[in-house]
């Protein structure tokens, strides 16, 4: 039985210029309420900004940062962060290759240093809602959840795998592509963190359905019961789903929702 559905936000439920039909989620986001079915944002974003797109729904669940902070508006369920040591080792291995744009994401907000290109800092504010500017990154006070590194393009899959093997038992770099790449905890993504929601809420990953269209997406649709791939999504994605549904532009997400509902 479907307990809980989750979606991956970007390239997944809003289309490439950050919009949804709000007016087709809101009686969509009615029929789950009267049936008990809980509707989860599970992003790589931050959880300031993923609330900025669900103003009317305070009761609204958020898997941000890959899985390792989990709230709604008045209750933290999971929040698993780095420890200093590991911070200070990930920092001195990012520090070694060229190229990289880094922001730090901690519980209370993310922070970037003072030396980031101001245009990159613009277009990283649409993203970061909570930004602050910093001169170094051990002046920041606050508990880290994940790494964000913006790169090259076509340099994307040469850092990962250098990352994969210099962070061995540090960080897992994961990326949603376009030179996106978040460094996460061991073992700590989408599918632990609906995991550990799940074991507060009484849902298990069985009863769970889940969208996504890129490479941090793929353990979340694996591991519940009901796997669902964009039409837009990378060839590795759509490989493990169990259904494939029409692309985000089309709003595939709610097409798919209308579809479980009206079963």
């Amino acid at each position: 039985m479907l307990k809980l559905i989750a979606t991956d936000m970007d390239g997944t439920f809003l289309k490439d210029d950050m919009t949804y039909n709000e007016a087709q989620f809101a009686l969509l986001y009615q029929q789950l309420q009267l049936r008990g079915i809980r509707f989860v944002i599970a992003s790589g974003n931050q959880y300031a900004q993923l609330k900025s797109f669900f103003k009317d729904y305070p009761d609204m669940l958020y898997l941000a940062e890959n899985g390792a902070y989990c709230r709604d508006a008045n209750q933290v369920y999971v929040q698993q962060t780095f420890t200093p040591a590991s911070v200070h080792a990930i920092l001195q291995q990012l520090r070694a290759i060229a190229d990289l744009q880094l922001i730090v994401c901690g519980v209370k907000g993310a922070y970037a240093l003072t030396s980031m290109p101001a245009e990159h800092v613009a277009t990283m504010r649409h993203y970061y809602h909570q930004l602050t500017l910093v001169p170094d990154f051990a002046t920041v006070d606050d508990a880290i959840l994940k790494f964000s590194i913006s790169c090259p393009p076509a340099k994307t899959t040469a850092i990962v795998n250098s990352l994969r093997t210099a962070l061995t038992g540090l960080g897992e770099p994961t990326s949603s592509g376009h030179g996106d790449i978040d460094i996460i905890q061991p073992g700590m993504n989408k599918a632990a963190g609906l995991k550990a929601l799940g074991q507060q809420l009484g849902i298990d990953l069985t009863e769970m359905a889940a969208f996504g269209d890129g490479g941090n997406d793929l353990e979340m649709l694996r591991e519940v019961g009901q796997g669902i791939a964009m039409a837009n999504a990378t060839p590795a994605v759509r490989a493990v789903a169990d259904q494939i549904t029409t692309s985000n532009q089309q709003q595939g997400v709610l097409t798919a929702m209308a579809a479980m509902l009206n079963d």
